[in-house]
């Protein structure tokens, strides 16, 4: 049976307070923070503005993070689409408004899934290797071995290098070693040749004069040298060459030439003197007697006097004296051994 009264309203989405004020919505309010003032003194809240930005470049680089290793640990699964609820979807920041994110991403960035759509395992594979089914791990592992083995033949060709030039500067420093001895050798014996070439001149030169020129005396003693000091002599030292002998025996030319001089000559006693064509003045003192006169010319060997013991002497003897022509007495035993006499 229908009712005549009214139906009952809706509820009113407005009421009035019970103090008669206005009507307010319920459930419609949304305090924010323009609207509630602020408290004031020691529990004010802080505002997390960074806190929530950063909380968002994390989200974004965990799932960047997230997608990497599905990529790298997913590459031969099929692709799964990850859909979010369009209230979260719509909410999300551009990734390029994002600090310090958008300055790494640029228009090049769109072609990057194409490149990362390649494995990880693949990396830096060639072509080649890629056909072959190797992955990252073993191509790196070859081309370590390889790598090694290159630079253990190139220290083993370094090494053989360097043992193959010892060696040759060794052979080379033992040629040069042979060489050097061998030259030596050959200067050796063009020397010792010389110096006997040399030597067998000398004793033909001394030879022919040995034949032009003769000793003072056949036999005698040497007694006296040229130099010796005294107080036997004069000028305190001995200015000639003394041959001790018998008295009488004979005293000869030593070479050619002529009488310049015979006679007594105080402390000499009786003295010849003999000139060379040279000028070369030889001097025959203390003699017993005299067989030349001044002037005459005589020959090698030819006697000239007799050994006696006049003048200033101690027993017999042959004082002989070989001067220069300017008067400059000199050795009597070094000249005759140049003219090839022994004495």
């Amino acid at each position: 049976m229908a009712s005549n009264q009214p139906a009952p309203e809706a509820p009113s989405p407005f009421s009035t307070d019970s103090y008669g004020g206005a009507e307010r919505s319920v459930g419609e309010w949304n305090p924010t923070e323009d609207s509630i003032r602020p408290v004031r003194g020691r529990h004010r809240v802080a505002k997390q503005r960074g806190l929530a930005r950063s909380s968002t470049v994390l989200g974004v680089g965990v799932i960047a993070a997230v997608g990497a290793g599905g990529m790298a640990t997913a590459q031969d699964k099929a692709p799964v689409s990850i859909s979010l609820p369009d209230s979260i979807a719509d909410n999300l920041p551009d990734a390029k408004s994002l600090p310090g994110v958008g300055a790494f991403m640029s228009d090049e960035a769109e072609a990057a899934p194409v490149a990362a759509a390649a494995p990880l395992t693949t990396a830096g594979l060639t072509s080649a290797e890629a056909e072959q089914g190797a992955d990252a791990g073993e191509a790196l592992r070859a081309r370590i071995l390889q790598q090694a083995e290159q630079q253990q033949a190139s220290a083993d060709a370094e090494a053989k290098a360097a043992a193959e030039k010892a060696a040759a500067e060794k052979a080379a420093e033992e040629a040069k070693k042979q060489q050097d001895e061998a030259e030596a050798e050959a200067a050796a014996k063009k020397k010792a040749a010389e110096e006997a070439a040399k030597k067998k001149a000398e004793e033909e030169r001394l030879a022919k004069l040995a034949a032009s020129f003769s000793l003072p005396a056949v036999s005698y003693t040497i007694t006296s040298t040229y130099g010796q000091s005294g107080a036997m002599w004069s000028s305190g030292q001995h200015t000639g060459l003394d041959f001790a002998g018998a008295a009488g025996s004979p005293l000869k030319a030593v070479h050619s030439g002529t009488i310049t001089s015979a006679g007594w000559s105080g402390s000499y006693g009786y003295r010849t003197v003999l000139q060379l064509d040279d000028g070369t003045e030889i001097w025959y003192a203390h003699q017993s007697s005299i067989d030349v006169s001044v002037g005459q010319k005589v020959t090698t060997g030819e006697t000239i006097g007799r050994m006696g013991a006049t003048g200033n002497v101690t027993g017999v003897h042959l004082h002989l004296e070989v001067r220069t022509a300017g008067g400059s007495a000199m050795d009597p035993m070094a000249w005759l051994n140049s003219k090839g006499l022994q004495v």
